[in-house]
C-alpha cells in the first residue's frame, strides 16, 4: 500500500503540464500556426504559460483479490513567476482527490483528498545555444490527505528537474524528483522515492498532440516499483475567446507491486491563460 500511495504523491505528468513560447493573443502567425504553438507549447513542464489542468484518472485492478478501483482527480496549477528579464520560476502544485474501493480491503471505500507535492523550477526563459530547454528547483511534499490510506503522512523535500528539446513538431524530454521525509506522524513509514517521467509528445498543424510516457515511482526503502506505459490525444480547442486542451489515453502497468493496478484510463481537462 505505501509504495502506491508514493506514486500518487510523486508523479506530475508531463500532459498536465504548461507552456512556453510566444502567446497566442500576441502572436503574428496565422492562426492555425499560433494554435499549433499553443498547442505545442502545453508539452513543455517548465513553459511561462499560465494553466489549470484537471487530470482525471481511473485505476482498475488494484487489492488483494484484483477488484479494485481507484479514481484520481489531480489538479495541477502551472503558474509561472518572471524573475527577471532572462528567467522564470515555475509553480507546480499537484492536489489529488480520490475515491477507491475494494483496495484496502474487500468492500472497504475511502475518499478525501491525498497530500499535496508542491515543485517550483528555476528555468531560463530562452532554450540554450544547442535547442535545451531546463529547468531546477526543490519539491516539497505537504501530508494534507483527509484518511490515512490516501497518503502518506509524512513532510518530504528533495530536488527536481526537467530536460527537454523542441524539435519541429516534436518535443521530447524528461521530468524527475526524489523525496525525503523530514517530519511528520511517528507511526507512519518515511520515505525515499524517486519518480522518472521520459516523454515524447507529437504535434500535428491541426493542434492535436499524440504524447507517450512512462512514469518509474520507485520506493527505496520498499524496493517496491510502478511502472505505467500511458498513451494519450489531446487538442486544442476553443470555447469563447478560452482556449481549452482536452484528451484522452489509456495505460497499461509494466510493473506493479502486489495489490498494485493492472490498466487505466485518463481524461484531461486544462484551462490555457495567454498573456
Amino acid at each position: 500500500m505505501a509504495a502506491r500511495n508514493f506514486r500518487k504523491l510523486l508523479i506530475v505528468g508531463a500532459t498536465g503540464a504548461c507552456c512556453a513560447g510566444p502567446a497566442l493573443a500576441q502572436s503574428a502567425e496565422p492562426p492555425a500556426a499560433a494554435g499549433t504553438s499553443l498547442a505545442q507549447q502545453t508539452a513543455n513542464p517548465v513553459a511561462g504559460l499560465i494553466s489549470l489542468p484537471f487530470q482525471n484518472n481511473f485505476d482498475w485492478g488494484l487489492g488483494g483479490d484484483g477488484k479494485g478501483f481507484r479514481y484520481t482527480l489531480n489538479i495541477q496549477p502551472v503558474i509561472p513567476v518572471a524573475i527577471s528579464p532572462d528567467a522564470n520560476v515555475i509553480s507546480r502544485t499537484v492536489l489529488p482527490i480520490i475515491a477507491q474501493r475494494d483496495v484496502t480491503a474487500a468492500g472497504a471505500s475511502q475518499s478525501g483528498l491525498g497530500d499535496l507535492l508542491q515543485s517550483f523550477f528555476f528555468s531560463p526563459k530562452a532554450p540554450s545555444s544547442s535547442g535545451i530547454i531546463w529547468g531546477a528547483g526543490p519539491v516539497l511534499l505537504v501530508p494534507t490527505a483527509t484518511d490515512r490510506t490516501l497518503g502518506g503522512g509524512k513532510w518530504g523535500v528533495g530536488p527536481t528537474l526537467v530536460v527537454l528539446k523542441v524539435d519541429g513538431p516534436l518535443t521530447y524530454g524528461a521530468l524527475a524528483n526524489h523525496v525525503w521525509s523530514i517530519a511528520g506522524a511517528a507511526g507512519r513509514a518515511d520515505v525515499s522515492a524517486s519518480f522518472v517521467q521520459p516523454f515524447l509528445t507529437y504535434t500535428t498543424r491541426n493542434a492535436t498532440n499524440y504524447a507517450v510516457n512512462v512514469e518509474l515511482s520507485h520506493d527505496w526503502l520498499r524496493d517496491a516499483t510502478v511502472l505505467p506505459l500511458n498513451m494519450s490525444v489531446t487538442q486544442l480547442l476553443r470555447i469563447g475567446h478560452q482556449p481549452v486542451q482536452v484528451g484522452a489515453g489509456g495505460r497499461l502497468y509494466l510493473a506493479s507491486p502486489t495489490g498494485g493496478p493492472d490498466w487505466g484510463l485518463r481524461l484531461n481537462l486544462t484551462l490555457l491563460f495567454p498573456n
